[in-house]
């Protein structure tokens, strides 16, 4: 989807990627949008970040920050060349529109109107790109009561529904340590930008397009569900703790050494095999366990055959047995555990991106993998204008020009 027949600066293995050939300017802030087009870096897009000449970005303020350098910006933003812009000014905007005539996508998420009131409006931007993507991905979407309302993860996560999933049954609903509706989000926008640019692919005369990308509806795009099962059955589906409500057994639990662990054998063979382990081969006939449905429905005698087991037995002892029995369990890995993992250290599970400031900095590898495909270590998120000179000038601009456009702080 090449504008021009300028090259492209991308890094070495992004050559291999899917989108390689596609350019992305993510001027969007913070995580949710700026992830979904790291993802689309990830797998060979050219992508540029856009940031205010200040570097005021919030997540530059999140932690982890280590003397004064920002560890989650680096790794959030990996694979990506880095510019500064004030977009509010009139000399700024100008430039915007100069540039974005180079890109294929632009993924924003500023609240609703605001890009129209710095006169980057649509049809602004398809006068400059008429083939132009426009990712907008905001916490409700660009229309109804609550479009202009700000939003971050833990608001999503809230109104989507997924909160009241989690927590003890009868307590508070709790949030994660980690902003879980941000990501799936993200992820979103990735499959946004890849789908919509597999429609301008096989159209070449089509025009650009619009996304409305809403966190919330990401959110709620993973509960199935629960709408269904309210308005069938009448169930509003709440926490219960560790114990999933629609399938057991599946819950946390703990061994006589104080490992904590995850199992889960809801399948008729799995539970069977396990009925086994535990010493109670009769169990897995009892017309009380034979079938999920009833298992779920006496899951509290069900559970004190287990968890008296488990607690009778050190961890390793027990993680053998259901080795074994091929029992699908998970001790509960801190991120020391993840490091020290055989399996996640054969796979590369955790790369080092190289970083001038920290050295080699550890993050997740690229996913999907792709076979017959090198897995692709992408470089370090930029610095605040990083990139200025390489890009401003593939966009036709002089050195005199942006040097005048550093000297009025306009980047």
């Amino acid at each position: 989807m090449q504008h021009t027949a300028e090259p492209h600066m991308t890094s070495p293995s992004s050559s291999n990627g899917a989108l390689h050939g596609v350019r992305i300017l993510d001027m969007a802030t913070v995580l949710a949008a700026p992830v979904g087009a790291t993802l689309c870096a990830d797998h060979g897009a050219e992508v540029v970040k856009l940031e205010l000449p200040d570097g005021s970005d919030a997540l530059r303020a999140l932690q982890p920050v280590k003397d004064g350098v920002p560890l989650w910006w680096k790794v959030a933003n990996r694979g990506k060349r880095g510019i500064t812009l004030d977009v509010r000014q009139p000399e700024g905007r100008d430039v915007f529109l100069r540039l974005i005539a180079r890109f294929d996508v632009l993924v924003e998420n500023f609240r609703t109107g605001t890009l129209d009131r710095w006169g980057l409006d649509l049809a602004a931007l398809r006068r400059a790109n008429p083939r132009l993507i426009v990712v907008r991905l905001t916490g409700f979407g660009q229309t109804g009561p609550y479009a202009t309302r700000p939003g971050f993860a833990r608001i999503f996560e809230a109104m989507s529904g997924f909160t009241n999933l989690t927590g003890e049954k009868d307590g508070t609903p709790l949030h994660s340590n980690y902003p879980v509706g941000d990501y799936v989000a993200g992820l979103f926008c990735a499959f946004s930008i890849a789908m919509e640019v597999a429609r301008l692919r096989a159209d070449p005369d089509m025009s650009g397009t619009e996304v409305d990308l809403s966190a919330t509806e990401a959110l709620l795009r993973l509960l199935d569900p629960l709408a269904v099962e309210y308005e069938q059955m009448g169930t509003i589906r709440g926490p219960a703790g560790n114990q999933a409500s629609y399938t057991a057994p599946s819950n946390m639990y703990r061994s006589r050494d104080g490992i904590h662990f995850s199992l889960v054998a809801s399948s008729n063979p799995i539970f069977k095999r396990l009925c086994e382990i535990v010493g109670q081969p009769a169990m897995a006939a009892d017309p009380r366990f034979s079938t999920n449905p009833q298992r779920v429905k006496h899951v509290d005698e069900l559970e004190e055959v287990l968890v008296a087991w488990f607690q009778a037995h050190d961890f390793e002892e027990l993680a053998r047995h259901l080795e074994r029995g091929g029992i699908p369990f998970s001790k509960v890995y801190t991120v020391q555990d993840i490091l020290r993992d055989p399996h996640l250290k054969a796979r590369n599970a955790i790369v080092h991106l190289e970083d001038a400031e920290c050295g080699p900095l550890p993050a997740p590898c690229v996913v999907p993998r792709v076979t017959g495909y090198p897995l692709p270590v992408p470089p370090i998120g930029p610095a605040p204008g990083e990139h200025n000179e390489a890009v401003f000038t593939q966009a036709g601009l002089t050195a005199n020009d942006i040097q005048r456009l550093r000297a009025r702080k306009i980047i």
